[in-house]
């Protein structure tokens, strides 16, 4: 073992990623072995075209001709702007994945329409919002809880529009907004490595003790006009819900969430500079979680210092605060969402030592764990009298991201089950066509709470729709990407609920005739088996149309391909994509050897690269 520059414990030779506008010669493959249409394959087709119909029933039906929700606008934790912007969760990396380009214009219509609505819309009482809800089209200020499920769209629309200016734009003045590099907002100090405060955004951080009415936002009728998904019947309830929400002076593992936006400015051609910033502020918190016995603190002053109650904080390891309805405490521990970052660190050097943290501290959380009436069970919290919070069996709780990364066999053992990790490794035959389905009838489902809504604009609230929005992906992602769907609750039962994480996965596919994202019409994709070094997919053409698909390593082209195996030859590909031409009615199982997280990540198209 050796200690890099950031001090991270590291295995073998260090990552060396590949700069984006290194590439080796293209590769072409042809597919011309007739192959019966899959049962998966015709599903996987029809799922992608109702999803495409379904979204645009929603369309229509909560979204008005100025691209606004058609919802009572209001400022809060509960039902605020970043209710509204997840609309159209999954939309757009339906589009990604190969539905009409219309689901790509209705989502950035509605993206740049909610903009405007909650620009516009101003509190009385809760003095950050009078003057509009966004400033400079970001959130003025709010918990990363909730600014990042507001930024579930806006983090993945590089997928298929990496060359829209309003995006790189945006996407950089967002993630200046935590780098330090606008003077304006500073919400990042730079010689203490700390976002300032719990709440922060584009109007800087919050430097005093929040209020209930900070979180909860102006009177309304709560209960009596408007149907509450967190339960209360009163207003006073929803100030009663944020009554111990207090505590936000100083930096928070949330906060890391902001990555993110540091991540897609690079990714999108930003510059050096904001992956420096990034590594930067995960680097502290790295150094924060080791010097804490390997658990990544969840309060940390303004000098940079863990605190002496380092499980403090709102939404920190001993976060329990009353719930108004019962008069019991709930447990709101909200570290693991912070794991996003440590994917997010990955991506950004090749190097595993970052989901080694998480390794690490869900170990110490299973050490100790104890035995109590004959069962083993470890436990979820931390407060001043110790370990707390506790639950039934081994601490699983992002266990399989971990393994994701790792794809070490004691991570995946640690994990638990899985019904789509059992189908890759050769257990669960039916469990695509199965998935599927089950994606189909999530739609219906949603289709007929939509048919039966009553509610109108002026008696449904921003967290209203979001139970109807239709998009259902989960099936798509794991079986033509390989890849993780973590903003679904959840996409595995040890799983958060989780928003604004980007897409990881295994595989990618364009369209290089039509110059999009996506497989092509009438290509299907399955990938059966993921490996350290290893993918297996089937792809097939259901039409009567030659097709040419591009297949590229990852989401952002992170992992290089070395190798295609094709009716048992082996071509050397040594690059982050090749192409592929499928014959009519023709399909083959691929073998793909691949150097994971060897690239340094870019959203650029494979033609434009």
């Amino acid at each position: 073992m050796r200690v890099d520059r950031r001090g991270l414990l590291l295995g073998g030779a260090a990552a060396t990623l590949v700069p984006a506008a290194a590439r080796a010669a293209k590769v072409q493959l042809r597919i011309a072995t007739p192959m019966a249409a899959p049962e998966w394959a015709m599903l996987q087709r029809k799922l992608i075209a109702r999803n495409a119909e379904a979204c645009e029933a929603f369309y229509a039906k909560y979204v008005d001709k100025r691209d606004h929700l058609l919802v009572f606008e209001r400022w809060g934790a509960n039902d605020g702007p970043d209710d509204a912007a997840e609309a159209t969760n999954d939309w757009a990396i339906l589009h990604a994945l190969g539905a009409p380009d219309r689901i790509l214009t209705l989502t950035q219509r509605f993206w740049e329409g909610h903009l405007k609505q909650y620009a516009a819309t101003r509190t009385v009482d809760v003095p950050i919002a009078r003057a509009g809800m966004y400033h400079r089209d970001f959130p003025v200020q709010m918990d990363w809880q909730h600014n990042s499920e507001g930024l579930t769209t806006f983090n993945v629309l590089g997928l298929s529009a990496p060359r829209d200016p309003a995006l790189i734009v945006r996407t950089r003045r967002f993630a200046d907004f935590y780098t330090g590099h606008d003077p304006s907002v500073r919400n990042y100090d730079p010689a203490h490595r700390v976002i300032r405060s719990v709440m922060n955004g584009s109007r800087g951080p919050m430097l005093r003790d929040a209020t209930a009415l900070d979180w909860a936002g102006d009177p309304f009728e709560a209960g009596e006009r408007f149907h509450m998904e967190h339960g209360e019947s009163t207003y006073q309830q929803t100030l009663d819900h944020y009554v111990e929400y207090t505590d936000v002076v100083g930096d928070n593992p949330l906060n890391l969430q902001a990555t993110t936006l540091a991540l897609n400015a690079y990714a999108l051609g930003g510059g050096e500079r904001y992956r420096r910033w990034a590594l930067e502020y995960l680097d502290a918190w790295v150094s924060r979680a080791n010097a804490n016995d390997g658990i990544v603190p969840s309060k940390v002053g303004l000098d940079g210092k863990t605190a002496a109650d380092w499980w403090g904080g709102v939404y920190g390891w001993g976060f329990s605060p009353v719930v108004p309805q019962t008069g019991e405490r709930e447990n709101r521990n909200r570290v693991p969402r912070s794991i996003t970052a440590f994917l997010n660190g990955t991506l950004l050097t090749g190097d595993s030592a970052y989901i080694e943290v998480w390794r690490r501290q869900n170990a110490r959380i299973n050490d100790a764990g104890r035995q109590r009436d004959g069962k083993f069970e470890t436990p979820t919290m931390y407060g001043a009298d110790g370990w707390y919070g506790w639950k039934p069996g081994p601490y699983r709780l992002n266990g399989f991201e971990i393994w994701y990364v790792t794809q070490r066999a004691d991570d995946l053992e640690l994990a638990g089950e899985n019904p789509w990790v059992s189908f890759l490794l050769g257990k669960n035959e039916t469990y695509p066509v199965e998935a599927l389905n089950a994606d189909l009838a999530r739609i219906a489902e949603r289709e007929k709470r939509m048919r039966e809504d009553t509610t109108t604009r002026d008696t449904r609230l921003a967290d209203w729709p979001l139970d109807k929005t239709p998009a259902s992906v989960r099936s798509l992602i794991q079986l033509m990407t390989g890849g993780m769907h973590i903003a679904r609750p959840p996409w595995s039962s040890t799983s958060p609920n989780q928003g604004g994480v980007v897409l990881h996965c295994r595989l990618r596919y364009f369209d290089p005739e039509k110059r999009r994202a996506g497989v092509p019409q009438d290509v299907a994709a399955l990938v059966h088996m993921l490996g350290d070094t290893s993918t297996e997919v089937t792809l097939v053409n259901l039409g009567k149309v030659a097709r040419t698909v591009v297949v590229q390593g990852g989401a952002y082209a992170e992992h290089r391909i070395e190798t295609v195996t094709l009716e048992g030859q082996e071509v050397a590909v040594g690059r982050r994509d090749f192409t592929l031409r499928l014959e009519p009615g023709c399909g083959a199982r691929l073998g793909i050897g691949m150097r994971r997280y060897a690239n340094a990540p870019t959203l650029a198209f494979p033609w434009d690269r």
